[in-house]
């Protein structure tokens, strides 16, 4: 199946939101992570997202080149080009641009789908993710509804996140924020909606005690009322149709009852990076070690091509990668739960 037009984009999201289920983001980086994505949601009977970040975009594009813009256009066709080869649909997403990218990641590519719906194509990706949380919440939505206006004519989702996942990711580093900033406020939930609603449709990345990074199970403090009470005053003040379609950022660490507890307050979409990029590791760590003396040309040896060979320990790390994703399908419930049944 191609990747998903927006009209069915929309279908997966709805029907994950009326069905209290989720769907890993899976973060890629290279052909072969893009790969390992694709097979665990066809495995598990499952519909998809599949993300890009900037360094993500950046280090794709090869260390020659270096451009976050490239090597995020390379992934995505790449993905269009294999999902064709599957049963299931794959959304396509770009993950965390802060500000000082906007003109230089998320524009170029909104002109990249502009380009390509004028020849009767789809757009290149299907959604796309302004990270404005460090901005003063004016800002932030000012910004906010500048992009999401030039999302909207594509047919292109924005997501936009207030409050501050704590933590490191991707180089950004929120270890030292104030405890006040890891929770959105009702109040800027509803305000949100108010805003935003009217010129297309958003996800929305609201943080209740959210961390990137890695941890360990229970050091991570959710919240997840926070959400409920968000959604409940956003309903109250502007109707039910007003409720947000919620995004669940650093997730590592997490209990899966408070994982479950989100997806009854809306949330549709979960980021998973951490975890893959460790399974992704783990494996060929333990080729490396079990085959040193093979991948390696010691002692006047010529090593065994078949050990040294890249593709021996990145089958392992793919399969590695495929099934940790397989078990966060499971984990938010989006097993067997393609639009294509």
């Amino acid at each position: 199946m191609p990747v998903a037009t927006y009209e069915q984009y929309c279908q997966m999201l709805n029907r994950a939101k009326n069905e209290h289920f989720a769907f890993p983001a899976i973060n890629i980086t290279s052909t072969s992570t893009a790969n390992a994505a694709i097979k665990a949601f066809a495995d598990m009977k499952s519909d998809g997202i599949i993300q890009v970040s900037t360094g993500g975009g950046k280090f794709a594009s090869g260390q020659g080149v270096n451009d976050m813009v490239v090597g995020a256009i390379s992934l995505a066709q790449h993905v269009h080009l294999v999902a064709e080869h599957y049963d299931i649909c794959i959304a396509l997403h770009t993950d965390h641009c802060h500000p000082q990218y906007v003109d230089s990641f998320l524009r170029p590519l909104i002109e990249e789908s502009r380009k390509r719906k004028a020849k009767g194509e789809k757009t290149l990706f299907n959604s796309h993710m302004y990270d404005g949380s460090e901005l003063p919440l004016e800002e932030n939505i000012k910004v906010s509804k500048e992009l999401l206006k030039e999302c909207a004519e594509l047919e292109i989702i924005l997501e936009i996140e207030t409050g501050v996942v704590g933590g490191e990711e991707d180089g950004v580093c929120n270890e030292d924020v104030p405890s006040d900033k890891l929770y959105t406020s009702k109040e800027e939930m509803v305000q949100i909606a108010k805003e935003l609603r009217p010129i297309g449709r958003y996800m929305y990345a609201a943080t209740f005690g959210n961390v990137h990074g890695v941890y360990k199970p229970g050091n991570v403090k959710l919240r997840p009322e926070i959400l409920k009470d968000g959604q409940h005053a956003t309903t109250e003040a502007l109707g039910v149709e007003a409720s947000h379609d919620l995004v669940f950022h650093g997730g590592s660490g997490s209990n899966l009852s408070d994982i479950h507890e989100t997806l009854d307050y809306g949330v549709i979409k979960m980021n998973i990076d951490t975890d893959t990029q460790y399974a992704y590791t783990r494996p060929v760590v333990d080729h490396m070690m079990k085959n040193y003396d093979q991948v390696l040309k010691v002692e006047m040896e010529v090593g065994n091509k078949k050990k040294y060979d890249p593709r021996a320990w990145m089958k392992a790390a793919e399969n590695s990668m495929t099934a940790r994703i397989g078990q966060a399908v499971k984990d938010l419930r989006a097993e067997g739960r393609t639009i294509l049944k």
